[in-house]
């Protein structure tokens, strides 16, 4: 029975240091990750913003669904292999160069913004993905913050964009 004790104690002393970490992290975080393509923007631009395309080559995405838009641009679920989904919605279109998509529910534990840029560079394109983002749960704070990391749905995205393309990219900050 003092053992049980003792391994009660410290599970509730380990989710209790999860909570009280995760509520000293701040809610909001600011990352940038970037790749080289040898794809020209347009094409790179194209393979963006096609949601309906992505569970062709986005590894998490297994369905997307269209869903109403709040501002006459494009708004969709994406949906992943768990049944999980996240709603999505376009904010800003600069084509070939600029995108800016956002999650599209403010009830979510966390949320924010990707800004895309596309740059022609020789021999094709880079890629930079900024996300401005918030994580409002202390818990999934300290999960994205020390388990996941920051960048990780980034990492993903862009080594996902050049398998796409039979390109093997580098990510970068």
């Amino acid at each position: 029975m003092k053992y049980v004790l003792i391994g009660l104690a410290v599970i509730v002393g380990l989710i209790l240091a999860v909570v009280v970490v995760g509520a000293l992290l701040p809610k909001k975080h600011h990352a940038t990750r970037a790749a080289r393509f040898h794809q020209p923007p347009e094409a790179i631009w194209t393979a963006m913003t096609n949601y309906q395309e992505f569970p062709s080559w986005r590894s998490n995405v297994k369905r997307v669904e269209a869903i109403p838009s709040t501002n006459n641009l494009p708004a969709w679920r994406e949906v992943d292999s768990h049944g999980g989904s996240l709603p999505m919605q376009t904010v800003e279109v600069n084509p070939p160069g600029r995108l800016v998509t956002e999650i599209a529910d403010p009830k979510l534990p966390f949320g924010g913004t990707w800004t895309t840029e596309i740059t022609r560079i020789d021999g094709g394109s880079l890629v930079r993905i900024t996300e401005d983002g918030e994580v409002r749960n202390p818990v999934f704070r300290f999960m994205s913050r020390f388990v996941l990391g920051l960048t990780a749905t980034m990492d993903t995205y862009l080594g996902d964009l050049g398998k796409k393309f039979g390109e093997t990219v580098q990510v970068e900050n």
